[in-house]
């Protein structure tokens, strides 16, 4: 925001004046140049990251106060300090910007809350049998991509129409290598058999091209050389083989649909459109690759209810591209702001040129209004589920006497099998549901005796509410009521232990099956009124159970895990010099690592693969009084 011409400055509370005192000390030394600049508060908290062609021009706009919305008069009267990043271009610093919100999350900015990655269809190079699967994460050297996919359904989709049609593996390599016969996925043709040589690597080649071409969108090309081949095999008599090509034509059928799901003029693009109401946005992406449509997914991205529909699917889509390449073509539904500036923003991360429409006739626009339809449908979704939690949320308020309505409630539970694995959880739930980015696990360090869940559940809460600021202040992150899986004991254990760390304003409750553990006949425990059920039909009882089971699965998958883990692991793994090898060696010829510790050093010095040193290592790693025998021994002579 750069304002025309100034004007004499309103009177504004002293706060606020501090703010432009402390953007007018840092003016002092921000160049011309572009960049990105930091709003910082009192506590070192991001405030607001913003971008500029001239970075000193940007931020002076900032000091004239009755020229800004609320909202960033709000940030100007938190801003103690600022921090700069120079670039080379302002598109530079557009991309700079949108990782930098990405990563810091400020609170003014708009943020997109996306931290999932999206998966691959991947296809190794570098093997005379490639393998095509599905992949997420880093890539991986020597494959080539084809993507990305909205979701795992998507990609699973299209990996089986390629084994079907181009019957391709999909095994990774160990077992190409292992195999003897072919697998099922031979008998059912999905896969041609190279573990086994049931095809020649040039005939497979072929495959491999052909499957190339199709993923990179020249299907019909290749359909019509297939029905050429499938004539001249049928003229030929060679009727088998007219009937493999038959079927691998009928494979491409599955996605062949309506021109508004898979549109014949579009080729590689991504659609986003958005809507907006009550203040809240929902954008839709439809991922279009190779004129097929990969799947389409919904993001509902945090802003000020006065930020309008450009600005929210321009921040978006800077923000959205931050980690993946674009595609060629983006289909929006409204204009956006600086245009041209986006474009070579999202230029420079896809290598090539990107452009950016709002299709006004044709079959494009009726993708667009098509993607717009269904951000409109899935928007109305979200806020009826929201207002039902609302009302949920209220009703747990007037249950428990809370003197506002939660926004945080955290529920807690514990899991382990007779002291082993034992871990505590911590599950979040609000005006949105589940919180699943909020979830802790606890790995409980103890020593606990077995069933000794009182114990476990005091140090889940020291670990949890342990750590506060140093000025005392209630951290943001705390909850408005915190939620116990147990009885009585379990609700006079977290009351007495946060009473001893000083933790005070939090409600407690505790929830406690009924008899015979039927659910549906819970009894509340509460500092503020006797123990009490609620009706079965309640709809906040329904609530707390689910909250509560929520917690119990989040508890027994997290001991499953740690528990496998710790199968996993043996106590050969802390002796000094004994690799992999070495320790399989030493449980084949002892059998258990139980009876490594108990065996002399004779016994070990015997071991196959085991030299008189290593020996000797392994009997001092479990009998480290003799370790220091032997060192005194050596003293005295």
């Amino acid at each position: 925001m750069d304002p025309a011409s100034d004007h004499a400055e309103p009177v504004v509370p002293a706060q606020k004046k501090q703010g432009v005192e402390a953007i007018r000390e840092a003016l002092k030394t921000i160049p011309y140049s572009p960049g990105v600049y930091r709003m910082l508060s009192a506590k070192g908290e991001v405030l607001y990251v913003g971008k500029a062609l001239s970075l000193k021009k940007r931020v002076s706009s900032y000091t004239r106060l009755n020229q800004l919305p609320e909202r960033l008069r709000r940030m100007v009267s938190m801003t103690v300090s600022m921090e700069i990043v120079i670039t080379r271009t302002e598109a530079d610093a557009l991309l700079l910007e949108a990782n930098y919100i990405k990563r810091m999350k400020p609170r003014f900015n708009i943020l997109l809350r996306d931290d999932k990655s999206y998966p691959w269809l991947m296809l190794t190079e570098n093997h005379e049998f490639p393998q095509i699967t599905k992949q997420r994460g880093k890539p991986v050297k020597g494959a080539t991509y084809w993507g990305p996919f909205a979701n795992a359904w998507a990609v699973n989709q299209t990996l089986n129409l390629v084994q079907r049609s181009f019957l391709l593996r999909s095994c990774s390599d160990a077992v190409l290598n292992s195999r003897t016969r072919p697998c099922l996925l031979y008998q059912i043709k999905r896969c041609s058999a190279p573990c086994v040589d049931r095809i020649s690597k040039t005939d497979y080649a072929e495959l491999v091209s052909e499957a190339r071409q199709f993923l990179s969108g020249h299907s019909t090309e290749l359909q019509q050389r297939l029905a050429a081949e499938m004539e001249q095999a049928s003229q030929d008599m060679n009727y088998e083989r007219a009937a493999a090509i038959r079927d691998r034509i009928r494979g491409f059928a599955s996605i062949q649909g309506s021109s508004t799901i898979n549109p014949s003029t579009i080729n590689d693009a991504d659609i986003m459109t958005i809507w907006q109401e009550a203040g809240q946005s929902c954008i839709q992406v439809f991922f279009i690759r190779g004129g097929r449509n990969n799947g389409n997914r919904a993001f509902y991205p945090a802003h000020l209810e006065e930020e309008s529909a450009a600005d929210v699917l321009s921040a978006f889509m800077i923000q959205f591209y931050d980690n993946k390449p674009p595609p060629p073509t983006v289909l929006v539904n409204c204009e956006i702001p600086e245009l041209k500036l986006v474009e070579e923003a999202l230029s420079i991360r896809r290598g090539q040129k990107v452009e950016i429409l709002r299709p006004q006739r044709g079959e494009k626009k009726d993708v667009v209004e098509h993607a717009a339809l269904n951000a409109r449908e899935a928007l109305e979704r979200k806020l009826a589920e929201n207002t039902g939690q609302r009302k949920l949320l209220e009703g747990v308020a007037e249950v428990f006497g809370l003197p506002e309505t939660p926004q945080r409630i955290e529920t807690y539970d514990n899991s382990h099998i007779m002291g082993q694995a034992p871990y505590g959880v911590m599950v979040v739930g609000g005006p949105e549901g589940f919180n699943k980015r909020a979830y802790r696990k606890y790995s409980i360090k103890g020593p606990v005796t077995p069933g000794d869940d009182f114990g476990m559940m005091r140090e889940v809460m020291e670990r949890r509410f342990g750590r506060r600021p140093e000025n005392g202040e209630r951290p943001e992150d705390w909850p408005d009521l915190l939620l116990i899986d147990g009885g009585l004991g379990q609700f006079n254990a977290v009351r007495a232990v946060l009473a001893d760390m000083g933790v005070t304003g939090i409600p407690i409750v505790a929830i406690a099956k009924g008899p015979d553990r039927d659910a549906g006949r819970e009894w509340f425990f509460t500092e503020t009124k006797p123990p009490f059920q609620l009706p079965p039909r309640d709809p906040v009882l329904y609530y707390l159970q689910r909250l509560r089971d929520e917690a119990h699965r989040f508890a027994i998958t997290t001991h499953r895990a740690g528990r496998s883990k710790g199968l996993r692991s043996s106590e050969l793994d802390d002796v000094p010099g004994i690799g992999a090898a070495r320790k399989k060696a030493l449980l084949n010829h002892f059998g258990s690592a139980k009876s490594v510790r108990q065996a002399s050093l004779e016994e070990l010095e015997n071991a196959p693969g085991i030299s008189s040193g290593t020996a000797t290592a392994i009997y001092g790693h479990f009998h480290p009084e003799w370790v220091q025998k032997a060192s005194v021994d050596d003293r005295s002579h």
